[in-house]
C-alpha cells in the first residue's frame, strides 16, 4: 500500500490554514484534542458517585479544571525536554547542530516530542499540583491514569498523518511504503523511509497504547472499582504501556542516529523497562492494601 497524501497542515477546502511560518497542523489539533476530551473524560469520573465507593472523589471538578493547565504545560515541557536529552543529544548529528545553533531547542513547531519526556513532565506536574491541593499524589495520579490513552492515541494517529515513526521493513499485505507528494516536497524529493513497504507502527501504538489501554483502565475503574485502591490505575497504565512500548519496539524503525545499545535495545525499551518494574511494585502493594471503608451516611449517627 502506497502511503495517502495527506498534507500535515489542515485544508478548509481548497485552502491550506497557514499564515506565513505560522500553520494550523493536525499534530496541534491532536494535542488539543486530547487534552480537551481528556479534561472532560476526568470530570465524568469525579461525578460518578458509584466509582467512589461512598467517600468523596479524589479532586472536584473545578480542581480538575486548575489541573489541565499545570498537565498541559508538563506535557509541552516535558515532552520537549525529554526529546532534547534523549534523542537529540544521544544523537551525533543533531548534537553538532544544536552546539552551533542551540535556540533549535525551542523550535517545537518543526516536531520532536518525546513521550516519556511528556509521562515526566505529567508526573512533575501532578506531584506538584497535589502538594499545592493538599491530594494525595498517588490517588491523583489515579484520576489522571485513565485519561492518558486518550492523547495518546490522538497523538499516534498525527504520527501517522505526518508520516513518521514509521516501522520497519515487512512483506505483510498491510505493509505501507510511506512516500507521497507531500514528503517528497519536505525532503527534497527524496522519502526517508525509502520505497520499501514498512510496518505502520504508529497504527499499531494507537490500538494498543490508545485504544486498548483505555478500555483496560475503563474496566479497572468501572468494574474493578480501582478508583478506591490507591495507586492500583497508575500501576496498571504503567505495566500495560510498558508491555505494548516494549513489544511494539520489535516492529517499530529504530531512530536515525542513535547509538548501538547493548543487548539489541532500543531508547524506546530503555525508558519503558523502568515502567515496568515500577508499576509492578505499585500494584503489588495497591493489592496489599485495604479498601477504605465507606463514610458513614450524614443522616445516621456516626
Amino acid at each position: 500500500m502506497i502511503f495517502p497524501d495527506i498534507d500535515p497542515i489542515v485544508h478548509i477546502g481548497p485552502w491550506a490554514l497557514q499564515w506565513g511560518p505560522l500553520a494550523l497542523r493536525w499534530y496541534a489539533l491532536a494535542y488539543v484534542a486530547g487534552i480537551l476530551l481528556g479534561w472532560r473524560y476526568a470530570v465524568v469520573l469525579v461525578r460518578d458517585a458509584r466509582l467512589w465507593g461512598g467517600r468523596p472523589a479524589t479532586a472536584t471538578p473545578l480542581q480538575i479544571d486548575d489541573l489541565v493547565l499545570w498537565v498541559t504545560l508538563g506535557i509541552i515541557l516535558g515532552g520537549r525536554i525529554g526529546y532534547v536529552m534523549f534523542y537529540m543529544l544521544l544523537n551525533a548529528e543533531q548534537r553538532a547542530n544544536l552546539a552551533h545553533n542551540p535556540l533549535d531547542v525551542f523550535k517545537v513547531w518543526e516536531g520532536g516530542m518525546s513521550f516519556h519526556g511528556g509521562f515526566l513532565g505529567v508526573c512533575a506536574a501532578v506531584l506538584l499540583f497535589a502538594r499545592r491541593n493538599r491530594i494525595d499524589i498517588l490517588k491523583l495520579g489515579d484520576l489522571v491514569a485513565p485519561v492518558a490513552p486518550i492523547g495518546l492515541f490522538f497523538g499516534r494517529c498525527a504520527n501517522f498523518i505526518n508520516g513518521e515513526l514509521w516501522g520497519r521493513e515487512t512483506n505483510q499485505p498491510w505493509g505501507m511504503v510511506f512516500c507521497n507528494d507531500t514528503i517528497r516536497r519536505a525532503n527534497d524529493g527524496g522519502c526517508p523511509a525509502g520505497d520499501h513497504a514498512r510496518h505502520p507502527s504508529q497504527l499499531y501504538e494507537a490500538a494498543l497504547e490508545g485504544v486498548l489501554l483505555f478500555l483496560i483502565l475503563r474496566l479497572a475503574t468501572h468494574r474493578f472499582k480501582w478508583l478506591q485502591r490507591r495507586g492500583a490505575l497508575v500501576a496498571t497504565f504503567l505495566l500495560c504501556y510498558g508491555l505494548f512500548r516494549v513489544a511494539l519496539e520489535g516492529v517499530r524503525n529504530p531512530d536515525h542516529g542513535m547509538p548501538a545499545f547493548p543487548f539489541g535495545l532500543t531508547m524506546g525499551m530503555i525508558l519503558s523497562i523502568p515502567m515496568l518494574a515500577i508499576g509492578a511494585l505499585l500494584l503489588w502493594r495497591a493489592l496489599r492494601e485495604p479498601v477504605a471503608a465507606p463514610l458513614p451516611d450524614s443522616h445516621e449517627p456516626a
